[in-house]
């Protein structure tokens, strides 16, 4: 199988990372997390004119590349430069819930979410779950014509600066049921909907998402009753394959940092890259990214394989990232030494990130435990 990227992948990462080095350095990073809004609106609008969020949908989707390796180029670029703009949540998990479960006026959101002028906030977490994508218990039931919406979705990307929220709610079956959920497309500033927002330790908001006694019409309805499962799992999916190629970037990224310091610290008058046993630990680091950098790439080519098939090799993604991710972040700020921890070098805010990369959509155990599962479903297929 040819693994190689085509022309235009190439000609977007160059881009997109030329952009990055060029305009999105560590303090203009900084000053975006220290903001009220948690990202910039300005760098968004830039984003998408660069085509990164059209990158990200399909054609019939109003977007131009939607596969998984156009995840994987486009996230591998945004966590070289631990880009805080909410392209995850709007353009990659609330987009593929539109994509595979809206009618034809629903996904026609898809092209304002394409051309920036539209921000989506995929609401399905809640305060009560881990990880368990089945556990809903924010609930909807139908009062005449109408559905009305009562619950809390917790730790929603850019739920502050968000226009409308891809909610998930129980109309039925039990609070873990997989059968049940339905999905509903929200606006913001609906009547009910409240958002408190707080910052996070790796940069950026979040928000938990009150929805109290909302009031919404048959049209916000995704998809057929009960049956949002699927576009979950779909939505999710896509979202662990950017995950773990942003996670890649940042290693990428860590460990050129870490070279270079290797390379220019010095004591007892040499470099401390000449050091035997330094060498011996960045080796093993180099490793371990390129298996990170494997996992990524079966993952994205599996990503349009069958459903077993493709949720394995994403919770494989998934679980070695959440290893070699943490891995890489101990052992680079143990190499930088005392500065590494320092606010003004990007290699914390690398370490942060890694480390949070780990408990978004699932961590290295549950996705162990997932791999384990699924495989037995293989076995008694």
């Amino acid at each position: 199988m040819n693994f190689e990227h085509t022309e235009e992948r190439r000609m977007l990462a160059d881009s997109l990372n030329r952009f990055i080095a060029e305009q999105y350095g560590i303090e203009a990073r900084n000053r975006t997390a220290a903001s009220e809004q948690g990202f910039s609106t300005e760098f968004w609008q830039q984003f998408a004119e660069l085509g990164v969020l059209g990158a990200l949908l399909r054609e019939e989707d109003g977007g131009f590349g939607g596969g998984g390796f156009d995840i994987a180029v486009v996230f591998e670029a945004l966590g070289r430069g631990l880009v805080l703009e909410p392209v995850l949540g709007s353009a990659v998990l609330a987009a593929e819930a539109i994509s595979f479960a809206g009618n034809d006026e629903q996904k026609a959101a898809l092209g304002e979410i394409a051309s920036g002028d539209v921000i989506a906030a995929f609401a399905h977490d809640e305060p009560n779950t881990h990880y368990e994508l089945a556990r809903v218990q924010t609930t909807a039931r139908r009062e005449g014509e109408a559905w009305v919406l009562d619950g809390v979705k917790a730790v929603v990307q850019a739920a502050e600066g968000a226009n409308v929220f891809v909610v998930s709610a129980r109309t039925s079956g039990d609070v873990d049921a997989e059968q049940g959920i339905s999905l509903f497309l929200v606006p913001k500033d609906a009547s009910g909907v409240s958002v408190r927002g707080t910052p996070t330790m790796d940069g950026g908001r979040v928000g938990d998402v009150t929805f109290a006694n909302v009031q919404l019409s048959e049209a916000a309805l995704l998809g057929a009753e009960g049956a949002g499962y699927a576009a979950l799992e779909r939505a999710v999916g896509r979202g662990i394959l950017a995950l773990c190629a942003e996670a890649v970037g940042a290693m990428e990224a860590a460990k050129e940092a870490t070279l270079d310091y290797l390379r220019t610290r010095k004591q007892f008058g040499v470099p401390i890259g000449s050091f035997q046993a330094l060498q011996h630990r960045m080796a093993d680091l180099l490793l371990e990214i390129e298996q990170a950098r494997s996992t990524v790439i079966n993952a994205a080519a599996a990503l349009d394989a069958d459903r077993i098939t493709r949720e394995r090799a994403l919770s494989a993604a998934k679980m070695s990232i959440g290893r070699i991710g943490t891995l890489v972040a101990e052992e680079c700020i143990q190499l930088h030494g005392g500065i590494g921890m320092t606010w003004e070098l990007p290699m914390a805010h690398f370490a942060k990130r890694l480390v949070m990369i780990d408990h978004q959509l699932g961590d290295e155990d549950h996705h162990l435990e997932r791999y384990i599962a699924l495989g037995r479903e293989l076995a008694t297929a």
